[in-house]
């Protein structure tokens, strides 16, 4: 029986026969072949060592096992198949564990050190030199300046850490609680939502997933409802996840204090743009002090809306509940923006049409939708990307929710862009939303913050897909990590623009252009918020640098009181008391002292938008130099000479105070 995840090179998965048996055997298979590919490269004869024979090799060997991993990873969240899911969790466990194994190899440490010494080794070329060094210096970071039995102590800490982290995500993507709403609660919300969560019984069910929190947030005008769930809401996964994150964090340290780091944000920052905790404790207190400012005006608006709406002469504050709904009246009464209205010039084959149009000319691309694909559910789209006729990458977009699906959005890669031999190895990856989806009166409308986030995971993949990197390690979005969200973070610029805006822009009904007006009014209330908004992301940079940092999970100090602490210290928000927000927290799992990489990588997206601004939004020759500079290289060259090179100067922060209305 064939197995789907094994083809000949730049053949597609066929994701509709895929059993749960194929999971396990692509598994199984994909580690025998590794383990074959690493006894050839430790039988080359040690004074032969070249970068054919050891480095490349080391990367053909990881490619293998990603293109079949990443794609297993991928179903485990998205297909509908209990069985399969589960099948795929468990296989992701098994490679998360041979993976550590790579990283502990000893004898690949030793072939590989061997080859740096070599004279070839002293004349590679810019990306090859690189790969060779951040290889040895990942080998000595995972425990090669260790005697033999710290080593293995160290493997057991990383094969636990790897399960602990599974079970962490897991559990959020699992999690389900609801609010059951009664009609009065439901008051504020628009008709396609009511229709979209009514039961049989005249009551509404209203899940925890974005697309009906977030509307429900900002619309119903109970505030008893509103607490209740976002209580719920802040309790995701509390019942298991609480227990796992002490003990991730406990193991983490054990990793830091082995290898001879004083703490985990030390051991994880070594390797990235900040290159220490300082730099980071520098960025995100500088950025508090000046942000403060602003936050505390938007904090004053929202108290005057507070005042308005409630006939309470001297409300005391705020409620974190609260918030969103008295934002949302804030922008329909001053800044007389209706999220509502707006919504309708959004449907979501126009912002899909729209978006690749601006991709495509920027990038000097084309993107063909194929017909019946075979995908892992039925309202999956494939399509492929071309240049001069040429195929050069494939994407798969999974917009729509459904039970046990992943519930942001996020892309996914799948198979790494790579020279194999002299063919290029297509890039594939997918991109997974939960986007609303069209009701029998109304077409799928996406909110604005929708239709950003869509630019921001588009800008994902374009980073994975349209590399020209030779090795799979450097190819895509196998960048430092606090560097890789500058790609999708620039690329949200696009979905605010008038000029890009007003090709896809166009009111479902009437076909009618998206106002000169109405765009004014999206700007003046684009910054309405925003200082709270960062002091939120601070917030959250700095309770994850605290965690790895500053923290003692074994101290008196539970991870919910330093929640609440810091909360406190920093927002303008007060704790909601009885709730765990860090349970659900995901990114303490996968981002791990690198949460603060998101207004890191903003900054200089912000930077390098500002060459945008000033030669033309659409302007091709800046979208291909960035496709050039950025996209295209990957990890072939460190990052910061990339953002040098794109901005010809010194990046600095002035576009990001200026885009927050400072």
């Amino acid at each position: 029986m064939k197995n789907p995840f094994f083809n000949e090179l730049n053949q597609t998965i066929d994701f509709k026969s895929i059993v749960a048996k194929h999971v396990k055997d692509a598994t199984t298979k994909s580690i025998k072949d590794a383990k074959e590919s690493l006894n050839k490269i430790f039988e080359v004869d040690p004074e032969e060592r070249s970068f054919e024979n050891t480095m490349r090799a080391s990367d053909n060997l990881y490619n293998e096992l990603m293109k079949v991993n990443e794609s297993i990873s991928l179903l485990a969240y998205v297909h509908p198949n209990d069985e399969i899911r589960n099948e795929c969790l468990a296989s992701i466990s098994e490679f998360g564990k041979f993976f550590n194994e790579i990283a502990l190899n000893e004898e690949l440490y030793k072939a590989v050190k061997k080859y740096s010494k070599t004279k070839e080794a002293s004349k590679l070329e810019v990306a090859e030199k690189k790969y060779l060094k951040e290889t040895v210096e990942e080998f000595e970071r995972n425990g090669f300046s260790l005697p033999k039995e710290k080593r293995g102590q160290l493997k057991v800490i990383q094969d636990k850490l790897s399960d602990f982290g599974i079970q962490f995500d897991s559990n959020i993507s699992t999690y389900e609680d609801f609010l059951i709403a009664t009609e009065e609660e439901m008051d504020g919300l628009p008709d396609d939502f009511k229709n979209a969560h009514r039961q049989d019984d005249g009551t509404y069910k209203i899940g925890l997933e974005y697309p009906s929190y977030v509307p429900f947030m900002k619309y119903s005008k109970s505030d008893k409802a509103r607490k209740e769930i976002m209580f719920k809401y802040k309790n995701t996964a509390a019942d298991k996840n609480l227990d796992i994150l002490k003990e991730i964090f406990i193991e983490r340290e054990k990793v830091a204090k082995l290898l001879g780091y004083s703490t985990f944000a030390e051991y994880r920052t070594e390797d990235r743009m900040a290159k220490n905790p300082q730099n980071i404790w520098d960025f995100e207190n500088k950025l508090k002090g000046k942000v403060r400012i602003k936050a505390e005006q938007d904090y004053e608006e929202l108290l005057q809306v507070k005042r308005k709406y409630t006939g309470d002469e001297n409300p005391k504050s705020i409620e974190s509940w609260e918030a969103s709904f008295y934002n949302n009246i804030l922008l329909e009464e001053k800044y007389e923006l209706d999220n509502q209205k707006l919504k309708e010039y959004f449907e979501v084959g126009q912002v899909i049409d729209g978006l690749f149009q601006i991709a495509q000319h920027l990038y000097g691309v084309k993107f063909e939708e194929k017909k019946d694909p075979s995908v892992w559910c039925e309202d999956v789209r494939f399509y492929e990307v071309k240049e001069n006729n040429q195929l050069i990458a494939r994407f798969y977009l999974d917009l729509y929710p459904r039970k046990n699906k992943y519930n942001h959005a996020a892309m996914f890669g799948m198979i790494p862009g790579k020279k194999s031999g002299n063919v290029y190895q297509i890039p594939t990856a997918s991109l997974v939303c939960n986007f609303p989806k069209a009701t029998d009166d109304t077409p799928a409308l996406m909110l604005h913050n929708d239709v950003e986030t869509f630019f921001h995971e588009f800008g994902h993949l374009m980073h994975d897909l349209l590399t020209k990197a030779e090795l799979a390690s450097q190819a895509g979005t196998n960048v430092a990590r606090d560097f890789v969200e500058m790609p999708s973070q620039i690329f949200e610029n696009w979905a605010w623009n008038y000029e890009a805006l007003s090709l896809f822009a166009k009111h479902y009904k009437t076909g009618e252009t998206l106002p000169k007006e109405l765009h004014e009014k999206m700007l003046a209330a684009k910054n309405v918020g925003s200082g709270l908004h960062v002091l939120q992301q601070v917030f959250y940079g700095i309770l994850d640098m605290t965690f790895h940092d500053k923290f003692n999970p074994n101290g008196p100090k539970s991870t919910t009181e330093l929640v609440k602490e810091l909360q406190h210290e920093i927002t303008l928000y007060k704790f909601q008391e009885g709730t765990h927000f860090e349970a659900g927290f995901g990114h303490l799992n996968g981002y791990a002292a690198g949460y603060y990489s998101y207004l890191w990588a903003l900054v200089f997206a912000d930077d390098m938008f500002s060459v945008f601004k000033e030669k033309g939004v659409m302007n091709q020759e800046t979208g291909m130099k960035l496709r050039n500079t950025v996209l295209e290289r990957g990890s072939t060259h460190e990052e910061m000479e990339i953002v040098k090179e794109f901005l010809g100067r010194e990046p600095n922060e002035e576009a990001f105070l200026k885009s927050i209305g400072l």
